[in-house]
């Protein structure tokens, strides 16, 4: 008998670092593919190795050598960054799969007037909002709307030189306004609550497919206190191919023509607030998120499948897993965060007992006598996926209890609060 020809593994890149690159690089590992990352920032290089190989942005100034030396299938970026840098017109042209959207595709995430308008543009329902040059500007349109606004970056980027600051009071607006740094103009979106959810699907071979509803929690302390974090303390998701609250139905279907006219393929997620019974975008973003990503392709029974077909723009099936319908992501927070000018000093990371869940290390390397050291303020994500909401917390939080680092924290009421969507 003639033997089966067996095809070789997806090679897939991730362009990341720690624990982002560490949970989608493992969970599309674990399902068969290899991987490698190629490390994008100066911090969170241990947790990739634990993976496969990886490169250095300082060693290799571009990936592109290493993707048609590697023979990679699929490149999967964890920022929309990589599409700034001066080989991405030679990664779009190099014929690999990316799972993202390019080119004007980007502009749903990147550019937040640009968002606005394609939601006026289909009569989706958007907060009022201005963009403001200077401070005098933004002064003049609070003084002519009086009214709570948030406060953004018109560009979005991990790097703008705004992040989102949530005012909830007219005062709170006004004294934000004169401490921001307007080198790129500030947006002011109208502030509509904090009853906020998101759902996240994969757009491919022209139609749209609905994987999960979401909350982050992004505020940095227990009861919702503090500042908006750069990246939320906790997450939840729930399998929801029949978008069961309505937000795919009416905040991504209706943008089919635009998504068909920019050759829109890749994740794609809202987050969008309920205003008097109407769901209302606040933002989109074209990944499939950090809290929630890792925990979408470990429900998936075929993510390597799903993630290569998205990348090429083919006919998708996705398939979840039986019993996996809830997931619950926590974060350990070290010294000083949320407030990244404070730095800590590398602290001893000690963990009793054996993890029964994902555990993906962020600002974590290796000390000298071989145990693990907490190297920066982000130093875990801990994710956990059960067949029921209250078993995957009661799961996420028995194994983030297992670790300690000598003033870290992590958010102990992820659950008890905007669940279910449109909640508060």
């Amino acid at each position: 008998m003639a033997k089966k020809s067996s095809s070789p593994p997806v090679a897939a890149m991730v362009l990341g670092v720690g624990s982002f690159a560490h949970s989608i690089g493992t969970a599309i590992a674990d399902a068969g593919a290899n991987v490698s990352t190629y490390l994008t920032r100066s911090y969170g290089h241990f947790s990739p190795t634990l993976v496969g190989e990886t490169y250095s942005r300082d060693a290799f100034p571009s990936p592109l050598p290493l993707i048609r030396k590697n023979k990679i299938d699929v490149v999967i970026p964890q920022s929309i960054d990589w599409a700034t840098q001066p080989w991405a017109d030679d990664l779009m042209k190099s014929g690999v799969g990316i799972f993202s959207p390019t080119s004007g595709a980007m502009r749903i995430e990147r550019e937040r007037d640009f968002a606005r308008e394609l939601c006026v543009r289909f009569k989706i329902p958007f907060p009022k909002s201005f963009i403001a040059s200077n401070r005098l500007e933004a002064e003049k349109i609070l003084a002519a709307h009086p009214q709570p606004f948030v406060i953004k970056n018109p560009l979005c980027s991990p790097t703008s030189p705004v992040h989102t600051i949530l005012c909830e009071t007219v005062a709170d607006t006004r004294a934000w306004l004169r401490q921001v740094n307007y080198a790129e103009g500030v947006f002011l979106q109208e502030y509509l609550g904090r009853a906020e959810a998101g759902h996240i699907v994969l757009i491919s071979g022209g139609e749209i497919h609905s994987l999960v509803t979401n909350q982050e929690y992004k505020y940095a302390f227990n009861g919702n206190m503090g500042i908006v974090a750069g990246a939320p303390l906790g997450g939840l998701v729930e399998r929801d191919e029949q978008d069961k609250y309505g937000l795919a139905r009416e905040l991504i279907h209706p943008l089919q023509p635009w998504l068909r006219e920019s050759k829109f393929n890749g994740p794609l997620q809202v987050t969008a607030i309920k205003r008097n019974g109407r769901w209302h975008v606040i933002e989109y973003n074209i990944r499939i998120g950090v809290t929630s990503g890792p925990m979408i392709l470990r429900m998936l029974k075929n993510p390597v499948d799903v993630v290569l077909r998205t990348a090429r723009n083919q006919k998708l099936k996705p398939e979840f897993r039986r019993q996996l319908n809830f997931g619950c992501s926590l974060t350990l927070a070290g010294y000083g965060y949320p407030f990244t000018q404070v730095r800590g000093p590398q602290l001893p990371l000690e963990v009793d007992g054996k993890f029964d869940c994902d555990v993906w290390w962020n600002e974590v390397g290796g000390g000298s006598d071989g145990n693990l050291m907490a190297t920066g303020q982000r130093i875990a994500d801990v994710n956990a996926l059960a067949p029921g909401l209250a078993a995957a917390l009661a799961k996420a939080y028995a194994n983030i209890r297992k670790i300690r680092v000598v003033g870290s924290y992590f958010r102990t009421d992820v659950g008890q609060s905007l669940w279910p969507p449109g909640a508060v």
